[in-house]
């Protein structure tokens, strides 16, 4: 079985109703003070080439297991790739063309 690690990103309202309109709404989590999070997973040779592409990434080992600190607009580009394919199966697309 191989690894997974997940990318966390934030839902506000906003995001949550575009999430609603593709039935991604279900896959979010609750999280802190009623924040939710939808969690894009990737595997290991593709968390080794999203640390490549943005050297300000880290992965956290020791809490979270979970692929940190990537710029604010990669995760909004995540997020609207997981809205058009309305699928959080993305990273593979998302490395191609990001």
């Amino acid at each position: 079985m191989s690894d997974k690690f997940p990318i966390n990103i934030w839902i506000n309202e906003e995001r949550y109703e575009k999430l609603s309109v593709v039935g991604l709404e279900k896959l979010t989590e609750d999280m802190l003070a009623g924040m939710k999070v939808l969690r894009i997973y990737c595997n290991e040779a593709q968390k080794d080439k999203l640390l490549a592409l943005y050297p300000m990434a880290k992965y956290d080992s020791a809490t979270t297991k979970s692929i940190e600190l990537l710029p604010a607009e990669v995760k909004d580009k995540m997020l609207e790739t997981a809205i058009d394919k309305q699928s959080v199966d993305i990273m593979a697309d998302f490395l191609q063309v990001g």
